[in-house]
């Protein structure tokens, strides 16, 4: 089943349970499940507070939805997801999922925030990264979640001493987008214009030498600059009032600063332009059902004190999908012998319709599995071997 029903609000898709640990929710599980075609993950991240919530209702085309708040409290609670018909790319599912605020003082677990932003990078295909004010060192120290990635995720399953975690990042991660919020600056430098772009790469430069000091200032930039290959920045002026900005679910086009509604547009535009379908390791695009079982992979390995890889990930990913292929070819295959013999029958005609039935269902096996494409003659095999011995 593709995305063609709406969902009419967001759901949980990662919460904490009684113990504290966090656990994929069966309703959002269930909802992945019904999702069929390749899917397009954005994901939004940043500290509490800094209306990261009205940003994806944007990309869902709606005023509300993720809840937004108007006190000092964080609203979002854990990983919340949102399913729509991706507007721009025929046959895709935008999957916009919304994280819990960082830095939130109640929490009192950094390690907590640790994993969210982890995960957020792991699941989506497209990392939005929401910040007030603008790109200075403290909003990149701000930013040390990055810096602890390759602590915390791994690529490869085993990576010898002598090499750098952090190679194969690049080739992995998500695009990444900064949203800088509430920018009150002029992009000019050196009496120049500049674009936002050139305003991140700029504030990503590194200063040459070496001590501690230069180190702990290149640390983040160079976590940046290496881990995410496409990078991309948006400005965002003040979108209102202050008095306003305590209910905008309700803010109307008019009411709204109109530079704020032109870069808002901007950033959906590009987003639904830009953002590629979700992949793993090898380039493999994966459907929303892959996409529910990524996230029960990943939430085990943290519950169970492990460091996520991606490469066990998607060993985990190719069994999981690998038995529902078989088993819909098994039923394909039965059906297709149910709707085609009528016995009593010779057996040399019953042997070619059997041979008709098990190559369509060997095609509903490569289609519907997990392949690396100098596996799909083994699997072959195997379902053939399955087929002849369920005859």
């Amino acid at each position: 089943m593709a995305c063609g029903r709406r969902m009419p609000a967001p759901v949980c898709l990662i919460e904490n349970d009684e113990n504290g640990k966090l656990r994929v929710k069966k309703e959002a599980r269930d909802i992945l499940d019904g999702i069929n075609e390749p899917v397009v993950v954005v994901s939004v991240v940043g500290l509490y507070r800094t209306g990261k919530s009205y940003l994806m209702n944007r990309l869902a085309g709606q005023q509300s939805g993720f809840a937004l708040g108007n006190t000092i409290e964080s609203k979002t609670k854990g990983i919340w997801m949102w399913c729509v018909p991706h507007p721009k790319k025929k046959g895709h599912t935008l999957v916009l999922l919304d994280t819990e605020g960082l830095g939130d003082v109640e929490k009192g677990d950094e390690k907590h925030d640790t994993w969210i932003f982890c995960l957020a990078v792991l699941l989506s295909s497209t990392l939005v990264y929401n910040s007030l004010g603008v790109i200075d060192n403290m909003a990149l120290e701000k930013l040390h979640y990055v810096t602890e990635l390759t602590e915390n995720i791994r690529v490869k399953a085993e990576v010898s001493q002598d090499e750098d975690g952090s190679t194969d990042f690049m080739s992995v991660f998500p695009s990444f987008v900064w949203a800088v919020r509430d920018f009150t600056l002029q992009l000019i430098k050196e009496d120049k214009p500049i674009t936002s772009d050139e305003y991140l790469e700029s504030a990503l430069e590194l200063k040459p030498g070496y001590s501690r000091q230069i180190d702990r200032y290149n640390l983040p930039r160079r976590c940046l600059r290496n881990f995410f290959a496409v990078r991309k920045c948006f400005v965002f002026p003040r979108p209102a009032s202050t008095q306003n900005m305590r209910r905008m679910e309700e803010l109307t086009k008019k009411e709204l600063d109109s530079e704020f509604l032109e870069q808002a547009n901007t950033f959906c535009c590009y987003i639904y332009n830009n953002a590629e379908p979700k992949t793993v390791n090898g380039g493999r695009t994966i459907t929303g059902t892959a996409l529910g079982n990524l996230a029960d992979v990943y939430v085990e390995a943290i519950r169970s004190g492990k460091v996520p890889c991606l490469e066990n990930a998607v060993v985990s990913l190719a069994k999981i999908q690998n038995v529902c292929a078989v088993e819909q070819a098994m039923k394909f295959y039965m059906n297709e012998m149910l709707s085609i013999a009528q016995l009593p029958m010779h057996l040399e005609e019953l042997s070619d319709i059997h041979k008709i039935a098990e190559k369509k269902a060997i095609e509903v096996f490569i289609t519907t599995s997990f392949n690396d494409i100098d596996q799909i003659y083994q699997k072959e095999l195997m379902v053939q071997y399955l087929l002849t011995n369920k005859t």
